[in-house]
């Protein structure tokens, strides 16, 4: 665009986002201001809207629910006042994703091994069976 912003276009380049997503959080009202128009009707992003498309996206990534980046969205456009709100919302999304990271890293240590295995047993040439719906060959 130029000096007044940025197009839904080139934030959706700058987020990664698809302009159908910039749309649907827009319309979940997950931006922390209106986001303003021009005559024609076309969305005017700033900067600031990028950091926070930023963040939002993150969280999302992350596995927050939509419900929940709701919420942190609306107590911080609600403004000073709420900090201990929202660290208590990030906390508990913070302790989610160190849970979901435990089961991950679970999950990789079992597939490591039976990448181990595989790897064994095609390098020595028995492989032949594994895990075969049949059973071992003989």
């Amino acid at each position: 665009m130029d000096d007044q912003g940025l197009t839904i276009g080139e934030v959706a380049a700058s987020t990664g986002l698809s302009v159908h997503a910039l749309r649907f959080f827009e319309r979940e009202g997950l931006f922390l201001r209106d986001i303003p128009r021009t005559a024609a009707g076309r969305r005017v992003f700033a900067p600031a809207d990028v950091e926070w498309l930023t963040l939002m996206n993150r969280l999302r990534d992350s596995g927050m629910p939509i419900a929940g980046i709701r919420e942190f969205a609306a107590l911080v456009a609600a403004g000073p006042g709420n900090e201990a709100e929202r660290l208590k919302l990030l906390k508990q999304h913070e302790s989610d994703v160190r849970a979901k990271i435990a089961e991950l890293e679970a999950c990789l240590e079992v597939v490591h091994g039976k990448v181990v295995v595989y790897e064994r047993h095609v390098e020595a040439g028995t492989a032949r069976g594994l895990w075969s719906p049949q059973g071992p060959a003989r």
